[in-house]
Order: structure tokens, then sequence, then C-alpha cells
């Protein structure tokens, strides 16, 4: 699955619950935060100071790794 930027975080959780460690590493809570139901990749990479990029790469080669 190719991750974009404009994924809905939750969408993602769902279809690959162990990524869960990869918005750990970013320390990203996206697990406790009511924000994940509607917000995409992109804004919460934003609302924490991330490059979206970079996110996407590591979640994009945890789930080849490990799905």
């Amino acid at each position: 699955m190719k991750i974009s930027k404009d994924m809905i975080i939750v969408d993602v959780l769902r279809k690959y619950p162990k990524v869960v460690e990869v918005f750990e590493k970013f320390n990203m809570g996206c697990v406790s935060c009511l924000g994940v139901q509607n917000e995409s990749i992109e804004k919460g990479c934003m609302m924490h100071g991330i490059n979206p990029d970079e996110l996407i790469n590591e979640l994009e080669k945890f789930i080849n790794e490990n799905y």
C-alpha cells in the first residue's frame, strides 16, 4: 500500500495496526488522540513539527517489512 499525505491517520492504523510503533517513534501519540479520526498524515505532522515525507518513508518501510 502506498501511503500518502492526505490519508486519514486512523485508516492507516486500522489497516496496519502495528504502525503505531512508527507514529510513537516520531512522538505522535496517535492512538490516544481523538484527532486521528479526521486528521490527515500531513496535518498531524504539521501539528507535531514533523516532516511528512520522513514519516511516510518510515511507514512504508515498516509496512513492507512487517506485512
